[in-house]
């Protein structure tokens, strides 16, 4: 992992290597690579995005910077994105720690058996162990970030993932991390919140009691202008924003060249309810052409 990396990620990061060791005390990599002949078939996770003007929705209960989300939208959010035609894949968070303590490996199989659509493991992936546990659970990609890994890493881990017949969504969140993704690269995500510049987790938390107790709605971790580096981008890549998309700016994101938006916490925070959430999507990417 890189060294100069923010406090913030060396905490979560912490965190995150817990977790794997707990994973591993219950399941050894022997007994996990055991199970890979069981797993479910994979799904195309970048066939379901080529068109364009596709949304994966996120599967979560919780976040570091917004707190729990509405527990009844959780409830409902499976069986609102099978329905959706906007959703075209799951993106499902397996950080029990940080993203809420059902957010397991176990979710994966089960958010990819009742949708019957593709599913991201969106996780802080460190390790080969959490490729082969991916695969393992129902994953049919896995997220890498380069504000985390170095080259090397980034290109093994890809390589393992590509091997067990996965995808890989590789997340940039400055333009000078282009340069260290590996020329396999066919799905890259620029993702508009920033751990970096002197934030902390104690900022996470002002920003969530900002929006939960005083009413204030912006998520101050969070900046759109980001996504401005979409330009440098290679061409033949299908290209992902993540954080920060709702209903009323996901035409504008769609304008700069994006083929996809992960969009969660504006579905699983909404007081309407996730199907009334999704409404709004569908109703703001009609005149894209999303519906096929």
């Amino acid at each position: 992992m890189k060294t100069d990396i923010s406090p913030t990620l060396r905490a979560i990061l912490a965190d995150t290597q817990n977790e794997i060791a707990q994973d591993k005390s219950r399941q050894n990599l022997p007994q996990l690579k055991s199970k890979l002949s069981d797993a479910v078939p994979v799904v195309s996770f970048s066939s379901a995005l080529s068109s364009g003007n596709a949304l994966i929705a996120e599967l979560k209960e919780a976040s570091p910077s917004q707190g729990k989300m509405r527990p009844s939208n959780v409830a409902e959010a499976l069986a609102a994105y099978k329905q959706s035609p906007v959703v075209k894949a799951i993106s499902v968070l397996t950080s029990w720690t940080h993203f809420g303590p059902n957010m397991r490996v176990e979710k994966l199989a089960a958010a990819k058996k009742e949708t019957g659509k593709p599913v991201l493991r969106k996780d802080f992936t460190i390790e080969e162990y959490q490729v082969y546990q991916a695969r393992a659970y129902g994953a049919d990609a896995i997220l890498l970030m380069a504000n985390i890994l170095e080259p090397e890493e980034l290109r093994r881990l890809s390589d393992l993932a590509f091997e067990l017949g996965l995808d890989v969504l590789f997340e940039t969140h400055c333009a000078d991390e282009l340069a260290s993704l590996p020329n396999s690269a066919k799905l890259i995500g620029i993702n508009s919140r920033s751990f970096e510049g002197g934030l902390s987790l104690n900022n996470f938390k002002v920003s969530r009691f900002l929006r939960q107790r005083l009413g204030v709605g912006r998520d101050h971790s969070v900046s759109l202008e980001r996504f401005g580096y979409i330009e440098k981008l290679p061409r033949h890549v299908i290209k992902v924003a993540e954080s920060g998309i709702s209903a009323g700016n996901c035409q504008e994101v769609f304008s700069l060249g994006f083929d996809a938006i992960l969009v969660g916490t504006s579905l699983l925070m909404d007081p309407r309810g996730v199907s009334a959430a999704l409404n709004d999507f569908e109703r703001a990417l009609a005149p894209l052409g999303t519906f096929h």
